[in-house]
């Protein structure tokens, strides 16, 4: 069995072959490795902090329990993780029949200010609050293909093996659901590509 030598990073396979042996160090770094972006794509997808942090426990309560299912051969841990997590949220919203939208701020348009200053960070803020609504509002399997190709980076490749379909799918969804998005954020005056570029950094 390899191991990572000294001063480099275990690899994802060699830290959940540890978590199948009971290695709660390996658990603990997987966890801090990932749950950030569990995170981001729950909360994208049901539109609620609460709702992303509790589907965030059951992903990872599964992984420590089923830690030995994962196959490295198969998939990058990240594209197992996501597909947990899509399990889950699905499971999730089907319970809670709704959503719970973001903030109701009033966002409406604004007068031009200096950038940089308090206003203009009030105004990012606004279409950041425009973009997650108008992405909480598409259709499951357009919204799905938006998170994880557009705001979690993840090649159409690894998409498609999260979401149990081809990578022409996921093309075709993502183009839709970008069309869609577009829509939405022009009738409200935003720019989607601005508001997108700043939302990688800012979910």
């Amino acid at each position: 069995m390899s191991h990572a030598g000294p001063g480099t990073e275990p690899s994802d396979a060699e830290l959940m072959r540890r978590v199948a042996s009971g290695d709660r160090e390996a658990f603990s770094t997987v966890y801090c490795r990932h749950h950030a972006s569990i995170f981001r794509f729950a909360r994208l997808m049901t539109g609620s902090n609460a709702m992303a942090e509790d589907i965030v426990q059951e992903v990872f309560l599964a992984l420590m329990r089923q830690g030995s299912r994962y196959a490295p051969e198969r998939a990058l841990l990240s594209t197992y993780l996501f597909g947990i997590a899509r399990h889950q949220t699905r499971r999730r919203l089907a319970r809670e029949r709704r959503f719970v939208g973001f903030g109701d701020e009033d966002c409406r348009s604004h007068e031009p200010v200096a950038p940089g200053s308090v206003a203009d960070e009030v105004i990012r803020e606004c279409e950041l609050q425009r973009l997650r609504r108008a992405i909480v509002a598409l259709p499951s399997r357009y919204r799905e293909a938006v998170i994880l190709c557009d705001l979690q980076n993840l090649a159409y490749a690894e998409a498609a093996a999260t979401l149990g379909c081809a990578i022409g799918t996921i093309r075709s969804r993502l183009h839709r659901g970008r069309q869609l998005l577009a829509d939405k954020m022009q009738r409200h005056g935003s720019s989607l590509a601005a508001s997108a570029s700043r939302m990688r950094c800012a979910v």
